[in-house]
């Protein structure tokens, strides 16, 4: 039963993105119809300069809603049912998620938390649980099996496998919701798990639309000061009046 790493990869994004949400906003200024402005945008008689002028600008008014019509799609691996409990709270998005009903779990992958990982003592108490999930997986699958319930037995041994248990899953999430989704996950009060995740998913996000996401991240980075109040502020910004 291996520690598992966390890995994000971005399978697709919406295609000229940057160009989709100069349009969206366009057309809600604009009295003619954007679609005649697209083979513009196309051939660089409107530049990539000005959309981006535009878009920025017109996001710092508080206009957000048509960067929805741009969407990213993330696979990432080797994260906890501990984490995927947490992202699938976000919304607008869509999620599919590696089944435990269907995949067989006997040689389980799990998560590592750092804390654990740093005291030696913590670790091995931890790591013979681990094992011991593992094995009582496996005991409790074959004797289901054994007594008839055949290729359904995994939906029931399932039931004793904890949050560590690693999971793959696919994310996909435009970009006002990813937005919302770094305000909070990228904040140094979230769970170091999807913390870390969402800190990876913002990099690849700015690399490909930094118009948008360059001001991405914790609430307290885009707002100078911590939303949140004396009693949770982690002391990076000050405390809103």
């Amino acid at each position: 039963m291996p520690q598992a790493t966390l890995q994000v990869k971005l399978l697709a994004h919406t295609p000229e993105p940057l160009s989709v949400i100069y349009a969206s906003f366009r057309q809600c200024y604009h009295q003619g119809f954007v679609g005649d402005m697209w083979e513009r945008l196309q051939n660089g008689e409107i530049s990539k300069e000005k959309q981006a002028e535009f878009v920025h600008h017109v996001i710092l008014s508080g206009h957000e809603s048509p960067i929805e019509h741009v969407s990213f799609t993330f696979a990432l691996s080797g994260v906890s049912r501990a984490l995927t409990h947490q992202l699938v709270r976000h919304r607008i998005a869509s999620y599919s998620q590696q089944s435990q009903r269907y995949v067989d779990a006997g040689n389980m992958d799990y998560i590592l938390p750092p804390a654990i990982k740093k005291n030696p003592k913590i670790l091995a108490r931890y790591e013979a649980f681990m094992e011991e999930v593992g094995k009582a997986y496996h005991d409790i699958k074959t004797m289901l099996e054994e007594d008839g319930r055949g290729t359904l037995a995994k939906e029931d041994a399932r039931m004793v496998l904890p949050q560590a248990a690693a999971s793959n899953i696919v994310v996909t999430i435009n970009c006002r919701s990813l937005i919302n989704f770094f305000e909070h996950r990228c904040c140094t009060r979230a769970q170091w798990e999807i913390r870390d995740c969402a800190n990876q998913m913002l990099w690849i996000c700015r690399d490909i639309l930094p118009e948008v996401f360059n001001t991405a991240g914790a609430k307290c980075e885009r707002l100078g000061y911590c939303p949140e109040g004396e009693k949770f502020c982690c002391g990076r910004y000050p405390v809103k009046e």
